[in-house]
């Protein structure tokens, strides 16, 4: 029988929004004695496999009461990411976004990598090579007045998103922006802003399709994206990519790229549809959750399009943002157009399809079930496009910002790295479901 696992990275927001303490979550224990999860040392208790990280932090491996089994795969203790993906053969790669977490920006001397691959037994090593993780002088600019993100065209500055599309090559997403080492997110050049594919049987880089700054404006937070490479959709016959521009600074919208000519173009610019709420408040583990900013007033999330999926026969776009509950859609055929009257033929196609909680990444399985965290319940959710109705799939106490989402082979070899605590956890798709496009 064929199935597919989905994988899950629990990301870094929910602890720079609201200053909440880590919580303990339950746990099986299948061990029958004391296992090493990720450095942690675990031991049985009271039928819980309770694991100490060594710094005085305790959390448990695995939750008794979830709706599907969810496994812990690694914890991680230092920077924050934001996705993961996962190949045909079980290789995973994973980002660490500058524009989130200052702790992943590159400063010339630090190291420091915004994607890697994971392996087994805790390793991570930069991908595609250490090299294209490191540009010269750091991501930022600091001649430039304000500072800028660094304008390589040949560098990776602050990485978003990394996607495995249906050929099986690794997209990566680059927004060109990270923040100072005072929390400060720095606009983007041209050439920082970006989306690279990479080979993964050569591991080498086989595309950079650079914005423009009509397309990524300097204060733009490319997100997502997602791809279909149905060659009869363009003259190239390469597919195209469609992005989310999430900005917090208000200029959200949706972004179309052709693969083949590299031509990039926008829609939904300043739509309701790809903006947050006005004064928008969630609660998220029994807590008020406001964007906090060292000597403002408390702020409301203000992220506009940001989770993005493609239904399973491509014909329609998924997408939602952070700073609303709606799950909204679009057919592709109207983001494809560029015409004169394109603009407000998409604005005209937009459909509300359901409210879907707080969430962040979206993903579709064969089933054409839309993926998407549910942060007020710490759990998963899908919608289901034939009758409309949006359910809970997986429900963990563990499960907190539930961003990235990523279907990989039911043989998951299990790996990912460092957290405090954010986490990865897989689970079976119901009626067997897999990735679009899946080799699996």
């Amino acid at each position: 029988m064929k199935f597919s696992l989905i994988i899950v990275a629990l990301g870094s927001f929910m602890a720079s929004a609201i200053a909440a303490p880590a919580k303990s979550v339950p746990a099986k224990d299948n061990s029958g004695g004391r296992v090493v999860l990720d450095g942690a040392q675990c031991s049985p208790v009271q039928g819980r496999l309770v694991c100490d990280d060594g710094f005085g932090n305790t959390f448990f491996a695995d939750d008794p009461f979830s709706l599907f089994p969810a496994r812990a795969q690694n914890l991680i203790f230092d920077s924050g990411r934001s996705g993961v993906a996962v190949s045909s053969t079980g290789r995973r790669f994973s980002n660490y976004p500058g524009g989130l977490d200052p702790n992943n920006t590159n400063d010339g001397t630090n190291g420091k990598y915004t994607v890697a691959e994971l392996f087994e037994n805790n390793i991570e090593k930069p991908y595609p090579s250490a090299e294209f993780n490191n540009p010269p002088g750091g991501a930022i600019n600091f001649t430039t007045t304000p500072p800028t993100g660094a304008n390589y065209k040949n560098y990776l500055i602050g990485v978003q998103s990394v996607v495995i599309d249906s050929a099986d090559r690794l997209w990566i997403l680059d927004t060109g922006r990270v923040l100072t080492p005072q929390g400060v997110l720095v606009p983007a050049s041209v050439g920082g802003a970006k989306l690279v594919g990479v080979n993964l049987t050569t591991n080498s880089v086989i595309k950079t399709i650079v914005f423009p700054n009509t397309v990524a404006y300097p204060d733009t937070y490319l997100n997502d994206v997602r791809f279909d490479l149905d060659p009869s959709l363009t003259s190239s016959g390469e597919g195209v990519a469609y992005i989310t521009d999430s900005s917090s600074e208000g200029r959200t919208g949706l972004i179309v790229v052709d693969l083949g000519s590299g031509e990039s173009w926008r829609h939904l610019d300043g739509s309701p549809y790809v903006q947050g709420d006005r004064q928008f408040l969630a609660f998220v583990w029994g807590r008020e959750l406001y964007a906090n900013q060292a000597g403002n007033r408390a702020g409301h999330l203000t992220f506009g399009a940001d989770g993005i999926a493609l239904g399973k026969d491509g014909k329609t776009l998924y997408f939602g943002g952070v700073g609303n509950r709606y799950l909204y859609s679009i057919p592709t055929e109207r983001l494809r157009d560029n015409g004169p009257t394109s603009e407000i033929r998409a604005q005209a196609a937009v459909v509300t399809e359901s409210q879907r909680g707080l969430s962040d990444g979206f993903e579709t399985d064969t089933n054409g079930f839309i993926y998407h965290g549910n942060f007020e319940q710490n759990a998963i959710n899908f919608f289901n496009p034939e009758n409309g109705t949006d359910q809970v799939f997986l429900r963990d106490p563990r499960i907190n910002w539930a961003d990235t989402l990523a279907f990989g082979p039911a043989v998951y070899p299990g790996t990912d790295t460092r957290q405090r605590p954010f986490g990865l956890l897989r689970a079976k798709l119901p009626n067997n479901g897999t990735k679009v496009g899946s080799k699996m």
